[in-house]
Formats: C-alpha cells, sequence, structure tokens
C-alpha cells in the first residue's frame, strides 16, 4: 500500500529511443544536435553533469521526482538514483550541496525548515499551485452517531471509547511518523487544544499504520486519522461517502499565520463549509541548492517550468496502490506522463536549452 496521489495510462514503455546524430527529434521531444552554418546547437547542456536528486520518504512524492530526474536525463545530465531522506536531513543536504533538489517541498508546511536551508538553497519552481489539501478524517457513521466537527469532541468518553482500538483510554489518531512536517503541526495541535490527554498519536510508519486503519473500517470500527492531498487514502476511503474532514475547534497552528488561511472552503465531503482545518493549503515545490542552480540554468529553467496537475499524481498514486508500486512502474508513469504533454514538455525543453545559451 503507498503513502499519498496520480498518472495517465496512455502512452507505452517504448516512448523512448536512442538519440540520433543526424538532426533528427527523438521520440521523447528531445533534439539531437543539430548543423547550421558548420555550429552544433547545444541540445545537451546538461552533458557531463552529474545531478544528485532527492525524494521524500512519502511514497506519493515518487511520480514528481521521476518526471524531473526525466527532464535533466532529456537535457544531458547524468541523474544518479534518488537518495530517500527525511525532511529535516533533506533540507540540511540541500544547502550543503549534498544533494542538488527534491521535488517534495511543501509550501507553507515546510516553512519551518527555512533557517536550515535558505543560506544555500531555494524554492526553484512549483510542481503545483495551492491545492495540496492537509487535516483530520473520521468515519461519516461516526461522525453523525456521536455529532463529532472537531477534534475537541473527541473530549467526550463516548467518543474515546469507540475510537480507542488498544484501550488505553484515548481516541487512536493514525498520525504522521516523526521528521515529516506534518508531525510537528499535528503535535501543536494536540498541546495547544490541550487534546494530549484524549487522543493518542501514532507516528508509525503511515503507509502500514493507514492500513491498519483501512482493515478497522472495512471491519465496521471507527477511525481518524490525518492525510493530505493528494492522496491513495481519499480513493480508499471517499470523503463524503465513507468518510467525512473535520475541523478543529479554534485557529491553531506552530506559526503566526491568519486564521482565513487555515479555513478552507469548497472542500468535498467537510463536515462544514467553510472548515477550520487547521492547515493552509500548499504549494508544492521544488527545491534545489543555490550554486547547481547558478551552474545549470537549463536545469533551473526546466525547474522553473514544470508543472503537474494533482489530478495527474492523483492517477498516478491510485496505480502505485493497486499495485504499479516498483521503481521500474514509476519511471514508466513519468514516462506515460510527458507522452501524454510532448507538446508542453517539447516547448519547455527548447526554453531550457535557450536559457542555457544565454
Amino acid at each position: 500500500m503507498l503513502v499519498a496521489a496520480c498518472s495517465d495510462d496512455s502512452g507505452s514503455e517504448d516512448a523512448t529511443s536512442e538519440p540520433t546524430t543526424s538532426g533528427e527529434t527523438t521520440e521523447t521531444g528531445t533534439p539531437t544536435s543539430t548543423e547550421a552554418g558548420g555550429e552544433t546547437s547545444n541540445a545537451m547542456p546538461g552533458e557531463g553533469v552529474s545531478v544528485q536528486p532527492a525524494r521524500a520518504t512519502w511514497n506519493t512524492g515518487y511520480f514528481q521526482e521521476a518526471i524531473y530526474s526525466a527532464a535533466l536525463e532529456d537535457l544531458g545530465y547524468d541523474v544518479a538514483e534518488a537518495q530517500e531522506l527525511d525532511n529535516p536531513i533533506f533540507y540540511q543536504s540541500v544547502a550543503a550541496g549534498d544533494v542538488d533538489f527534491w521535488a517534495n517541498g511543501w509550501f507553507p508546511l515546510h516553512n519551518q525548515y527555512e533557517e536550515t536551508f535558505s543560506q544555500g538553497a531555494e524554492i526553484a519552481g512549483t510542481v503545483a499551485v495551492g491545492g495540496a489539501l492537509e487535516g483530520y478524517l473520521i468515519d461519516k457513521a461516526g461522525a453523525e452517531e456521536f455529532g463529532i466537527t472537531t477534534l475537541a469532541d473527541f473530549e467526550r468518553p463516548e467518543v474515546k471509547e469507540a475510537y480507542d482500538a488498544d484501550g488505553d483510554g484515548k481516541a487512536d489518531l493514525h498520525a504522521c511518523p516523526e521528521g515529516w512536517g506534518c508531525n510537528t503541526v499535528i503535535g501543536h495541535h494536540l498541546d495547544d487544544l490541550g487534546l494530549r490527554d484524549h487522543i493518542n498519536e501514532i507516528t508509525a510508519g503511515y503507509s502500514a499504520s493507514m492500513a491498519d486503519a483501512v482493515a478497522r473500517y472495512e471491519d465496521g470500527g471507527h477511525i481518524l486519522f490525518y492525510t493530505w492531498t493528494p492522496n491513495w487514502t481519499v480513493n480508499v476511503l471517499a470523503p463524503g461517502e465513507d468518510v467525512v474532514w473535520i475541523g478543529l475547534p479554534q485557529p491553531s497552528y506552530p506559526e503566526e499565520i491568519d486564521e482565513d488561511r487555515l479555513t478552507i472552503s469548497g472542500v468535498a465531503g467537510a463536515v462544514s463549509d467553510p472548515l477550520l482545518m487547521g492547515f493552509p493549503a500548499n504549494d508544492i515545490n521544488v527545491v534545489a541548492n543555490s550554486q547547481f542552480l547558478d551552474e545549470n540554468p537549463a536545469a533551473a529553467k526546466m525547474f522553473e517550468l514544470i508543472q503537474i496537475p494533482l489530478e495527474d499524481i492523483f492517477a498516478q498514486n491510485a496505480q502505485m496502490n493497486d499495485g504499479e508500486d516498483s521503481q521500474d512502474d514509476i519511471d514508466r508513469q513519468a514516462r506515460e506522463w510527458i507522452q501524454a504533454h510532448q507538446s508542453d514538455w517539447d516547448a519547455w525543453l527548447a526554453e531550457a536549452r535557450a536559457a542555457a545559451e544565454m
């Protein structure tokens, strides 16, 4: 089972072909060297440059890394296998130049790491704008039976008992592993709202924890869990049908933030509209080493240009949850996505090559 989102089923595993040397264009849209007046254009500005990508430990972000790494490969870069890192380690590593980039930044959630990375790295592009949501969900039946609308309802004895799977007298919350940004926010919510004595925060591996939650739900039990979108969980447990989003009783966040940013309108399957979710909507961003960007204008331009629709991430995540989750599967899904967006891809590559010649 996977940890969060999407894909397009068009294309095939044979979407790439070997580059030629006669001024042709490969099937992926990567032009080979072309001759004009005896000169050769810089079709592969990354040739001879090694790149070390990173990716997050939530597998719903693997797809983004595969697409961005494929882009650099199409520009001629020698791209190594991605290092899988927890948030704090990544932000330290990218600032130090030990890794060059990842496409798994969540902002403003990852503002908590800005002091760590700001002296050597920066946000270099936006994968998806403002549609990445986070929050708490419970089974719809429990929400209706107990009238649950916010986390504060878990102070009630009958609610705690219904959501207590391990018999410790507290409701069980399937939350975030340590090292994830959401772990910090959830911990703040429980402390700030005085809920530590009422809610047991489960911080085990997310996929395994959510597999337990899904199994409990399928057995007729009540569940409380954190999730984000895009993510496989809201495909398996449909908001409005199986589960509902609940809110906070009052604004709470680890840093100063306008209440309006914690309140989201139009959330499908929410107990109210708008809903005080306790998490702002996030952009998904590329974060890259600043020196790498300065020395590689083609890569920097590509980071600026690529965007992946959230619905595509949802679709690929669903494929992963259905078992297409090997690295070969993910690389194939990335190339299929590229082929489905070939005209955009070719235009982005052209702009990136032009940036390298300026």
